[in-house]
């Protein structure tokens, strides 16, 4: 069964990275939900997308020169002025706790260090999620192929994953090099013999963001591991319709 992964939560129907839109994502039936990682002036990770915290909050400047104290103070609304005050960003911690009281419920963790490097960054992800026992429903990935390394040279009982943007050479070979098991790229990257192959190699593929019920459902006659999408409600229905005509 192809697993559904709400992308930022529930990202089209609510504020990104936010508790709500990851809650919404597991009562719409997801699997598990993505999010992305920035790190604070005083080390703290935080749950955000952007470097900046001008495009999705009431604030501006950088993640990285904001105290998490200032950061807990923004509204994460965005363009949902219907949540205005009643979102805020979350910490990795707040809600690594949270997915913890979900029983099987997954989390993939993605790393925002490709612009920025934060120092220990991989260090203070990994020792959260062992904090809450969740190595074996956590994923890591990022585009930054480097941090990745560094994560499976830490520890081994977490899943890396590659993120990329444009069609590989032989994905499912690359991936063995940095010492990941699991390729996320951009759906326009992935066709069939990706998908076969990558399986025929024991690697997990898992396409992002998957918004159009088509694609979702020919990534569900493929048998890909999974797909990271803004609409997991949207997707959960498919996955049943698609399942009844089995």
């Amino acid at each position: 069964m192809t697993l559904i992964f709400g992308h930022r939560g529930a990202a089209g129907t609510y504020p990104e990275n936010t508790m709500t839109s990851f809650i919404a994502a597991y009562q719409a039936g997801a699997d598990g939900i993505e999010l992305d990682v920035q790190m604070t002036k005083d080390g703290e990770l935080v749950v955000i997308h952007d470097e900046t915290v001008d495009r999705t909050t009431d604030g501006s400047g950088f993640v990285g020169e904001l105290l998490l104290s200032d950061i807990l103070k923004l509204d994460a609304s965005y363009t949902f002025s219907q949540y205005t005050g009643q979102v805020k960003i979350p910490t990795l911690e707040e809600v690594l706790k949270w997915v913890a009281t979900l029983p099987s419920f997954l989390i993939n963790i993605e790393l925002k260090n490709g612009i920025i490097e934060y120092p220990m960054i991989e260090e203070r992800t990994i020792e959260l999620v062992q904090k809450f026992n969740l190595e074996k429903r956590t994923i890591i990935s990022s585009f930054n192929h480097y941090s990745l390394v560094k994560c499976a040279e830490l520890t081994g009982e977490i899943e890396t994953a590659i993120l990329y943007m444009e069609r590989l050479y032989k994905p499912w070979e690359y991936v063995k090099e940095v010492g990941a098991s699991g390729v996320h790229p951009h759906y326009y990257a992935v066709n069939r013999e990706i998908i076969e192959n990558s399986k025929l190699h024991q690697v997990s593929i898992r396409p992002f963001t998957v918004n159009e019920e088509k694609i979702m459902i020919d990534f569900m006659k493929n048998e890909c591991t999974a797909f990271i999408t803004d609409f997991p409600e949207r997707a959960v229905e498919q996955r049943k319709k698609y399942k009844q005509k089995e």
